[in-house]
C-alpha cells in the first residue's frame, strides 16, 4: 500500500488489518441466530469485545469514515452490531447464572445447533476473517437529510501486489492542504472490486474514490468513479507530472467496457460499463447497456431477463430504478415495459413508472394491460394496475387460454 506516492508505515497498515479481522468476526457473530437459552444457565461470560476504531496520528481519525494518512480508514461498530444486541446482553444478571446447573445435554444441543445452521454462507464469512485474507478497504458515511447515517464500502477482493492496488494520494507539496484525498483500488482477479450500496453488491476492476473534508472536519462520501481498466505503482513520480495520480507515482487507465460493472441483488445479476457516485444528490449511476437475469427455478414466473438504458441507486431513499426503455420478460410468456423500473428483488415486486410518450405496458398471450404505473410480482409473474385518479387504465383479456 502506498500513500503520497511512498509506501505507508507497516504499523498503521497493521492496525487497519486487526480492525478488518474484528469486523469481518465480529459480522459472522451477529448474523447466526444463537439457539434458545436454556433453563439453567451457566456462569456468565463476558461479553465479546466490539471493535474499536484504528490507531492513526491524523486527525481524521476521530471522524467516521474518514481517510488516515497510512491508508487505513476510521470505522465505527460493525454495523450488525446494534443497540438490540447490547440490550439482550444486559437481560442476563450476574444473579440468574448458576455454573452447578449447566447439564451436558445443554451444551450438546448447542453442538446439534452449530452442525445444523453450518451453511456455506457462514463457512464463506469464517474465511473472510482467517490470516492471509485481510483485504484493503475503505468505508464512507452519508449522512442523509433524514437524519440517518447510510454506509458505503469498498472493499479490494485480493492481496497479490501481482493483480492490483490499494493506495491513499493525499495532497501534494504546492497543493492546498485541505484539498481531497484519492483513493485508488484496482484488482484483476475473479472478486474484483466490491462497492456495496444498499442492497447492491458491485465488481468493478478499477474504482477511484474522491474525499473532501466538510467544514467540521469530517470526511464527506465524496464521489466514487468505477468501470474497466487498471492501475499500478510507479518507481517514482513521472518528470513535470501535474496530475495528482502521477504525482502520487500511481498510473490509472480506465477505460468503458461493456459488462465491466456487474451487480448482484438478490437473485438478480446485472451487468453495466461505467459506475458514478456523487454526494451532492446521494445517487450512483450506472451507464448502460444494462442487461440483467434473474434466475428463481421455484418460482411461477421462473426466470426473468431484460434490458434498460442505466441504473440509478438512491441511498437516501434505498431506491434501485432501470431508467430508459426498460424490457422485463418472464419466461412464462410476460413481457413489460415502462420508462422506469423500480425494482425490488428482496420484495419480489417491480414497480413499472410510465410518461406520456413511454406509458407501462404489460402483455402475455392475448392479455395486455397499460397504465401510468403496473405493479409486477416478480414471483407469480402477476401484474396489477395503479393510477392516481383522472388517468386512464386500459386493457385487453381473454377469457380462453
Amino acid at each position: 500500500m502506498r500513500s503520497n506516492g511512498r509506501k505507508a508505515g507497516g504499523w498503521g497498515f497493521a492496525a487497519a488489518l486487526m480492525v478488518g479481522l474484528a469486523l469481518s468476526f465480529g459480522a459472522a457473530l451477529a448474523q447466526t441466530p444463537w439457539p434458545a437459552a436454556p433453563s439453567s444457565p451457566p456462569a456468565a461470560a463476558p461479553a465479546p469485545a466490539k471493535p474499536g476504531q484504528p490507531a492513526g496520528n491524523s486527525p481524521a481519525a476521530a471522524s467516521p469514515g474518514a481517510v488516515l494518512e497510512d491508508g487505513s480508514a476510521s470505522e465505527q461498530t460493525a454495523p450488525e452490531e446494534s443497540a438490540a444486541d447490547a440490550g439482550d446482553a444486559g437481560e442476563w444478571a450476574d444473579d440468574d447464572w448458576d455454573a452447578g446447573d449447566w447439564a451436558d445435554d445443554d451444551w450438546a444441543e448447542i453442538e446439534r445447533w452449530a452442525e445444523e445452521t453450518a451453511t456455506p454462507e457462514g463457512a464463506e464469512r469464517a474465511a473472510e476473517a482467517a490470516p492471509g485474507n485481510e483485504y484493503s478497504s475503505l468505508e464512507l458515511l452519508r449522512q442523509g437529510d433524514d437524519g440517518q447515517q447510510r454506509r458505503i464500502r469498498v472493499v479490494r477482493k485480493g492481496t497479490d501486489d501481482a493483480s492490483g492496488i490499494f493506495t491513499i494520494c493525499q495532497p501534494q507539496e504546492g497543493e492546498d492542504p485541505n484539498g481531497p484525498s484519492l483513493a485508488v483500488f484496482s484488482e484483476s482477479g475473479a472478486g474484483g472490486v466490491e462497492i456495496s450500496i444498499d442492497k447492491n453488491l458491485i465488481r468493478v476492476p478499477l474504482a477511484l474514490v474522491t474525499q473532501r473534508q466538510r467544514p467540521d472536519g469530517t470526511a464527506g462520501d465524496g464521489q466514487i468513479e468505477a468501470g474497466g481498466g487498471t492501475a499500478r505503482l510507479l518507481d517514482e513520480a513521472p518528470a513535470g507530472a501535474t496530475d495528482r495520480l502521477s504525482r502520487c507515482a500511481v498510473a490509472a487507465e480506465s477505460r468503458d467496457v461493456p459488462g465491466a460493472v456487474q451487480v448482484t441483488q438478490g437473485q438478480t445479476q446485472l451487468t453495466g460499463q461505467r459506475l458514478k457516485y456523487d454526494e451532492s444528490d446521494g445517487v450512483a449511476r450506472i451507464d448502460g447497456p444494462i442487461t440483467f437475469r434473474r434466475d428463481v427455478p421455484d418460482s411461477e414466473s421462473g426466470d426473468l431477463s431484460g434490458t434498460s438504458g442505466s441504473i440509478e441507486v438512491d441511498v437516501d431513499r434505498e431506491r434501485t430504478v432501470l431508467v430508459g426503455n426498460v424490457v422485463l420478460n418472464s419466461s412464462g410468456g410476460r413481457v413489460s415495459r415502462a420508462a422506469r423500473v423500480e425494482y425490488d428483488d428482496a420484495a419480489n415486486l417491480a414497480r413499472l413508472i410510465g410518461t406520456p410518450e413511454q406509458p407501462a405496458v404489460t402483455t402475455r398471450g392475448q392479455e395486455r394491460l397499460q397504465a401510468a404505473e403496473i405493479l409486477y410480482d416478480l414471483d407469480r409473474d402477476e401484474a396489477v394496475a395503479w393510477a392516481s385518479a383522472g388517468v386512464r387504465i386500459s386493457g385487453e383479456f381473454s377469457d380462453g387460454p
